[in-house]
């Protein structure tokens, strides 16, 4: 009897040393890094999804977030846009234009955000038109009309290469107008629409428009401004600095995927945007494939001249309520080398 009490007793304590074992192991035990280390960051669009964006989505489809310990939101933009979001901590990260910024620059309450990388190099956008009304320059916009989102920076690009070229912009009809079909656009009632080229004159391509394209970028430095650009609450940036760097490592990797791999980079955005027209993402991405970078030393840097350039052509036209100081509203120091 004493023999079954002593093994009985051995065998619970074994049963208590063991769990104790396992219990030890598993407090000591390394936790799924992801959960532990991943910060979760919300990074919203300036429209819906299309190839501007390509390079946000390759890097959450393909890992390069996740590797740099990221877990990231791309959320779709609010009535009031980015800026506002961005600046009210509403996100981390946006997309906007460096003429749709100007405003909030030049506000002496001003919202806190700042550009930190360029998500292509140059202005794409311009004026486009059927080959057949024959507006091949500027000038010749006049005796045509235009659709018009009656914006006083709008207008004033458009004055300014009409008029450079020689032409008179009271001669442009304006007629107010949001073209959402451009192929219909052009088809119908309207002669002359601002498009982007990646987009919207990619899709008059592939529909088997013959067009004219005017690229504002031909039409002097000033008008050569960043569109679109990635954002970030400014003071965000100062105190996470390192997850700044960080996101912006992942999202270059994402960039120079699509850089290198368009097709197959066109295939991500779909699964994120079936919506898409695939014959219209596959070639815009192959056009923007050379406009990422273009001829930039790196991804994403932004032009100090050029900034200041087109910043201060809007204060000479009276197109922003104040100067802005040169320098203002971007940075270079979070890019990857």
């Amino acid at each position: 009897m004493k023999n079954i009490k002593r093994t009985s007793f051995y065998l619970i304590v074994m049963v208590v040393l063991s769990l104790f074992m396992i219990t030890s192991c598993s407090a000591n035990e390394p936790q799924n890094s992801e959960k532990e280390t991943n910060e979760k960051v919300r990074i919203v669009l300036d429209w819906t999804p299309n190839t501007n964006h390509t390079g946000l989505y390759v890097a959450q489809a393909n890992g390069y977030f996740a590797e740099q310990g990221l877990e990231v939101e791309i959320m779709q933009p609010p009535e009031d846009g980015a800026v506002a979001l961005v600046g009210g901590g509403g996100a981390e990260f946006g997309v906007s234009f460096q003429d749709s910024l100007a405003p909030n620059f030049a506000s002496a309450n001003s919202m806190p955000v700042t550009a930190v990388a360029a998500l292509i190099q140059h202005n794409t956008s311009g004026i486009i038109s059927l080959k057949e009304d024959g507006i091949d320059s500027p000038a010749k916009m006049a005796g045509h009309n235009y659709a018009t989102w009656d914006m006083p920076i709008e207008k004033a690009i458009i004055k300014k290469i009409v008029e450079d070229d020689g032409g008179n912009f009271d001669e442009i009809e304006m007629v107010p107008s949001t073209v959402t079909d451009v192929i219909t656009a052009l088809q119908t009632d309207i002669d002359t629409v601002w498009v982007f080229y990646a987009w919207d004159g990619i899709a008059t391509k592939v529909k088997g428009l013959d067009t004219n394209y005017l690229n504002f970028a031909d039409y002097g430095k000033e008008l050569d401004y960043y569109c679109p650009v990635l954002i970030t609450n400014t003071e965000y940036a100062q105190e996470n600095s390192e997850t700044v760097k960080k996101a912006l490592t992942a999202i270059k990797q994402g960039y120079e995927f699509a850089i290198e791999n368009p097709e197959e980079a066109a295939q991500i955005l779909l699964e994120a945007a079936p919506e898409l027209n695939p014959e219209i993402v596959v070639e815009s991405q192959k056009w923007l494939a050379d406009q990422y970078i273009a001829d930039a030393e790196k991804w994403g840097y932004i032009d100090q001249d050029r900034w200041d350039s087109f910043y201060g052509w809007l204060f000479e036209n009276k197109l922003v309520e104040n100067e802005i100081s040169e320098g203002t509203g971007f940075t270079n120091e979070y890019l990857p080398e």
